[in-house]
Parts: C-alpha cells; structure tokens; sequence
C-alpha cells in the first residue's frame, strides 16, 4: 500500500507521525536507561535526540512553550 503514495504524501507521513514518535520513543527509552543505571553517554544522546526532534515538531508531541520561552518579536 505505501507504494501506491505519492512520494510528497509519503515526506508528509514521516514528518507528521514517524518524527514526533521517534522524538518520544527516544525521550522513553532515555528515561528507563538514566532509571536504571543513571545518567551515561546512549541516555544524554537520546535526550539530545528528543530535544531535537521535539523543536522541529508539531501537534500534540511537541514539546510545550509559555509565552515567557518564546522569543521576543
């Protein structure tokens, strides 16, 4: 079935679904590995990952902001 999208609806998916998730599988995962062993290279890589996937995000997964984090304009 996928081959039958376009390949501008198949970027959109993976944009709009596969990035968000992955942002917070790898803030999960992150989380379960500082849990158990404390903080060590993979856990602070994965949330580096979830912090950059989280600012190129949007919808409900992205990361949340106040007016007071938002750059002035």
């Amino acid at each position: 079935m996928w081959a039958f999208f376009s390949r501008r609806l198949r970027m959109w998916l993976i944009l709009a679904i596969a990035v968000p998730v992955g942002g917070w599988l790898s803030g999960k995962v992150a989380d379960l590995i500082e849990k158990r062993r404390g903080p060590n290279t993979v856990s602070r890589t994965l949330n580096q990952a979830r912090g950059w996937l989280q600012r190129r995000s949007k919808g409900p997964l992205a990361a949340r902001t106040t007016a007071k984090d938002r750059p002035a304009r």
